[in-house]
């Protein structure tokens, strides 16, 4: 049995032990005082999670979660609304922390309780965004803040249901075909999971976690993806989903699970999948799976993430979402170092947040590795070799790449001819630590670890330099607002404010085919090549 038959039947195993302890708890003699009862949930129950509740007048109890996921707390004396949290896999003091790896932290509101009457108090993916809106509305970065502040505060019962209304608008599909009861005023805090609902399947389609505020280096709002890691909520910190579809994702389950080999991308903006609010915009990974033939047996799975360096894509869990499925003969493409660049300490605003938590440091120039005493995390190469030690681990063949060129010249202008531009100097304020050339430091972690190399930047730069000038803007993000309302007012990636990183659809897929040219050229990847069109 591979593995994505294996979590099905684990799926469905635990929707029969869930309803089991359901049942049971139904069959005991009731408690002669309310309680609060919860399943906590992810992708699936999460066993010995740390519970919080803090009530309206400050009140906290604690408690962890049994081995189905299920909590309980007294109501007696207990005022609502009601501030619900969990943490799974670490404490929650590090629930706002980049710098290591985070533990999985949910949140949920209970708006309202009867004091007489048992009630319910699930926390799930879901639940966290709307803790999330709310927490926005009460001017905190994040959920996480809020819950850390031990306090209600300024409730308001209009945004909750306007988060609510959001969720269910997103999700509308999904509830129906689940045969949710009442979905049109469905609230995942107070669904009250019965012994065949199908609810549960929902969360092992989605990937939950909470983006990165730039400014401060904490976690700010909650994301939610599909199973494929297609942005369902999370580009802005309130408002509307783009629809979740059910069928779409149990078929790419399937897809998945019924690939010969998957192809994992563990990279930044540039390789990302985006929201159809940003279209034309892509990344290179959302294009590369049709640069293989339909009967390769081959499925890509793109889990970049915008924004991210090698170490806080680690640290931030959006590898842990993707570990769990990569499984021997699998083949995981490492694309970071554009945003490891950001290790300029004197840098306005971002600049210590981004040393703590993005920074890497290249090797020097006899091609040793760089870093702080005792800190060898902060190493680019040692970062990058952490990537490859797992994916070996579960028998899987890594191959490292260099990042994309930017559209930059030898005088940092936004023009062509590019020039190789993934190296830092140290600048007049002292602001580097260390200095170096990322580029080169990929290609000494690829000797250094036997690990095929696809040089990714040079094939980029020789691309962009055979266009004529100025073409470069029809592959690069430049986006005429008329065509997307997203780029008007001199947004990044409109005319008035081209982006000579990223790409529209374009140049995402010029740069799949330039990959998948590099590949069928790669002696060591020749058995990957041999699917490609």
């Amino acid at each position: 049995m591979n593995y994505y038959k294996k979590k099905l039947f684990a799926t469905r195993c635990r929707s029969l032990l869930i309803g089991l302890s359901i049942l049971l708890t139904c069959c005991q003699s009731i408690p002669k005082s309310p309680h609060l009862t919860g399943l906590v949930i992810e992708q699936e129950p999460l066993t010995d999670a740390q519970v919080q509740l803090i009530d309206a007048n400050g009140k906290q109890l604690q408690t962890t979660t049994d081995a189905s996921g299920r909590y309980e707390f007294p109501l007696a004396g207990i005022t609502a609304p009601l501030l619900l949290s969990a943490v799974s896999e670490g404490n929650a003091e590090d629930c706002t922390k980049n710098s290591i790896l985070r533990p999985i932290c949910m949140a949920a509101v209970i708006e309202k309780i009867n004091p007489n009457q048992h009630q319910i108090g699930n926390i799930n993916p879901l639940t966290d965004r709307i803790v999330s809106d709310l927490a926005v509305a009460l001017g905190f970065i994040g959920p996480q803040q809020w819950v850390n502040s031990k306090k209600i505060g300024a409730f308001n019962p209009i945004q909750l249901h306007a988060a609510q209304n959001e969720l269910r608008k997103g999700f509308k599909q999904a509830l129906q075909l689940l045969d949710v009861k009442n979905s049109g005023s469905f609230n995942p805090a107070t669904y009250s999971i019965q012994p065949d609902d199908k609810l549960i399947e929902l969360f092992s389609l989605i990937h939950h976690n909470r983006n990165y505020d730039n400014n401060t280096g904490e976690t700010g709002h909650t994301t939610l993806a599909d199973i494929s890691f297609r942005p369902i909520v999370g580009l802005l910190p309130q408002g509307a989903y783009e629809p979740f579809d059910l069928l779409r994702a149990q078929q790419e389950l399937v897809q998945i699970n019924n690939a010969n080999r998957r192809i994992f991308i563990v990279g930044d903006s540039t390789s990302a999948v985006y929201e159809q609010l940003r279209f034309p915009r892509m990344g290179w990974g959302q294009a590369f799976e049709a640069r293989f033939n339909q009967d390769s047996g081959i499925k890509v799975i793109t889990g970049s993430r915008a924004g991210r360096s090698s170490r806080d894509f680690f640290n931030g869990r959006w590898f842990a979402q993707m570990e769990p499925l990569i499984r021997a003969g699998d083949y995981v493409f490492i694309n970071h170092g554009h945003n490891d660049q950001n290790c300029d300490s004197s840098k306005p605003i971002r600049g210590a947040a981004d040393v703590n938590n993005l920074c890497t440091y290249p090797n020097n120039s006899e091609g040793q590795p760089q870093f702080p005493n005792e800190q060898p995390e902060l190493s680019f190469q040692h970062s990058l070799e952490r990537y490859i030690k797992i994916a070996r681990e579960r028998g899987a063949i890594p191959v490292l790449f260099t990042p994309t060129t930017r559209i930059k010249n030898a005088q940092g202008q936004q023009t062509t001819p590019v020039v190789h531009s993934h190296v830092t100097k140290q600048n007049n304020k002292n602001g580097y630590l260390y200095t170096g050339d990322y580029t080169q430091t990929i290609k000494d972690t690829a000797t250094a670890n036997a690990v095929p190399l696809i040089d990714l930047e040079a094939a980029s730069i020789q691309f962009v330099n055979g266009l004529a000038a100025n073409e470069w803007k029809h592959y690069w993000l430049v986006v005429d607002p008329a065509t997307n309302s997203f780029y008007a007012n001199g947004a990044p990636g409109s005319i008035e404010a081209p982006d000579g990183t990223h790409f529209q659809k374009n140049g995402a897929e010029i740069i799949a085919t330039l990959v998948a040219q590099e590949i069928k050229q790669n002696r060591e990847l020749i058995d990957l090549g041999g699917g490609l069109k």
